[in-house]
């Protein structure tokens, strides 16, 4: 009986009461992650279905993602940032499953490197196409529903290599760089419409980026390039392709970044970037200049 008692006071308890609604409201968001089927993609789905999340897993083989089909309240679609219409179906299909897509994690992407001169437009046109334009198609299909909810983050996943660069990496720089401009405009030009726009940045993460998700052109006919391709193409393999960071790790970071209201725009994930962002850039210079911005176009 005492127990009974004890559990009805704790119902009938203001803050209780607050908190349980505060987390039925949680439970009953929607969050659609591209790139899904594996890394932080795949973290981050995992990370907010234990939060009790409505997950849309998007990637390009749906059979990928047969672990994250499993868990409750979990949808696993297609989506591949080179087909439109497979963009308009996979949000679509969140609307007619969830009703609301309340945040947009833009994470799927790759990294092309290699001398520019040697590079294939193909292959100039593909990193584009997936890193950045494929990324904004998404934010187009999101953006109506968002609109109408005067709702929503969407966090990007960019990197430490959208405000630095290493050799050989001007189109994956190139894409990242592009990725942290547009946010930065977009933040400001959804501000009005209660929509937050948000920039991860990890450091070296235990991903297959150093894998299929890591590309490398160079072209044996242009020997002038070969010496220098030699030694960078050893030093990206020795010390970028996979980091100290697990998945989980930036997981956290992204849930922050979609859950905390702030108007944050940059979120620094792992201590060997902060340590190296802070050696080219100031933080508080970076938030000062924003705030500055905002508070010139009355945001």
């Amino acid at each position: 009986m005492a127990r009974l008692g004890a559990s009805f006071r704790q119902l009938a308890d203001p803050e209780t009461c607050r908190d349980q609604q505060t987390e039925k409201e949680t439970m009953s968001q929607t969050i659609v992650v591209t790139g899904a089927s594996s890394g932080i993609g795949k973290a981050t789905a995992g990370f907010f279905a234990e939060r009790g999340w409505n997950v849309v897993a998007t990637m390009r083989n749906p059979d990928d993602g047969g672990e994250l089909a499993g868990l409750d309240d979990v949808l696993v679609t297609r989506l591949d940032l080179l087909d439109s219409g497979g963009i308009a179906a996979a949000v679509g299909a969140t609307l007619e499953r969830f009703g609301t897509i309340d945040v947009l994690l833009n994470n799927a992407g790759y990294g092309a490197y290699g001398p520019l001169e040697a590079t294939p437009m193909e292959v100039i046109r593909r990193q584009f196409d997936v890193n950045l334009f494929g990324l904004i198609e998404t934010i187009q299909a999101v953006l109506p529903a968002m609109r109408d909810q005067r709702s929503g983050v969407i966090v990007n996943i960019s990197s430490v290599g959208g405000r630095i660069t290493y050799p050989l990496g001007s189109l994956y720089h190139g894409s990242k760089w592009a990725v942290e401009g547009l946010s930065e405009a977009l933040h400001y030009e959804l501000a009005p419409l209660g929509i937050r726009v948000k920039l991860v940045k990890p450091g070296g993460v235990k991903t297959d980026f150093g894998g299929r998700s890591f590309v490398f052109t160079h072209d044996p006919e242009l020997p002038d390039y070969q010496p220098f391709v030699d030694a960078a193409a050893a030093a990206l393999e020795a010390g970028t392709p996979r980091g100290s960071q697990e998945p989980e790790e930036v997981a956290e970071v992204i849930y922050s970044a979609a859950t905390d209201g702030t108007t944050q725009i940059r979120y620094i994930s792992g201590e060997g970037a902060k340590t190296l962002l802070a050696n080219r850039y100031s933080a508080e210079q970076d938030e000062a200049f924003v705030a500055g911005m905002r508070s010139q176009f009355g945001l």
